[in-house]
Formats: C-alpha cells, sequence, structure tokens
C-alpha cells in the first residue's frame, strides 16, 4: 500500500435486499467525485444489486429519474449523467487482463465521476485514498449477504453517520 493511504475494514451482515439497498442508499449519499468503489463477490452474491441501488439512491436525491440500471457485463460500461457527478458502472468480468481495462476510460472516468467496479480483481494494482472496497459473501440463510467494507482513507471521515459503517 502506498505512503499515506490507509484502510480499516467493517463486515456487515444484511438480511435482506432491503439492508442491501440501504447500505447502497447511505454510501451514495456520502459518495464524492473521484470515487473508486470496487465490489467483489461470486455470482449473485448481491454486486449488482448493491450498483443499481447505488444509482437510484444518487439519481432520486438529485432529482432525476434513472430509468432501468442494466448490468454492464456486457456493454462494460454504463454512464449515468447526473447534476452533481457522473456514475460509472463498470463490469469486467468478461476481460482477461489489467490491461484491458485501461482502454476502458475508467481512470478519466474517476475525474469527474464516482466510479462502480464489478469484479475489480481485473484493475491494475492501485490504492487511491478515495476507494472503498466492498466484498459479498452469501450469509447463511437464502437471502443474507456478508459484505466485508474496507474504507480508504478519504472515507474514514464519511463512514462515521453510516448505519453500516
Amino acid at each position: 500500500m502506498p505512503a499515506g493511504v490507509t484502510r480499516s475494514d467493517t463486515e456487515v451482515l444484511l438480511k435482506g435486499v432491503s439492508d442491501t439497498e440501504r447500505l447502497a442508499s447511505q454510501i451514495s449519499d456520502a459518495a464524492r467525485v473521484g470515487d473508486l468503489l470496487c465490489l467483489s463477490g461470486d455470482l449473485g452474491a448481491g454486486k449488482t444489486t448493491f450498483a443499481r441501488a447505488f444509482i437510484w439512491a444518487r439519481g432520486q436525491r438529485a432529482g432525476v429519474e434513472v430509468g432501468e440500471v442494466p448490468s454492464p457485463t456486457f456493454t462494460l460500461a454504463q454512464v449515468y449523467e447526473l447534476p452533481d457527478a457522473s456514475i460509472w458502472h463498470f463490469d469486467l468480468f468478461r476481460l482477461e487482463s489489467a490491461e484491458e481495462t485501461m482502454e476502458l476510460g475508467i481512470w478519466d472516468a474517476l475525474q469527474d465521476g464516482i466510479c462502480l467496479v464489478e469484479w475489480p480483481d481485473r484493475l491494475p494494482q492501485i490504492e487511491i485514498a478515495a476507494r472503498l472496497d466492498l466484498s459479498f459473501e452469501f450469509g447463511d440463510l437464502q437471502d443474507e449477504r456478508r459484505v466485508r467494507m474496507a474504507w480508504g482513507e478519504d472515507w474514514q471521515e464519511r463512514r462515521v453517520g453510516l448505519e453500516y459503517s
């Protein structure tokens, strides 16, 4: 980890989709331009559910009807232009190397937007203070999910007011 980048972890148990949506809404409220949210976990673990709820909540607060939020599995990226920030939703599942991600413009998108990246293990190794890693795992019950969050330095103060911090 580069000098000046500190991280701390939190683990929470989400008891259903509504908990996932509430977490996503809270984090979307705290998110800023330049934030990189890395969403990892098995297929069906909740990454896209989180991303949809994040985008819908951010749009609702901005007074914008976002509409459908499809998974970008085949398009690789979807962008949502909102008044306060562009939201970029990337799905790197089909990529085979870190070099391929450079062509998607993720680093450019961080200049004036917020990036949600599913399958971040395909990204080149990068640690930035505005990074938040969310790792989704299946819980013991059907709708439960365990989420481990690794908060970058820029998130330390913002996470204080979150219910799931």
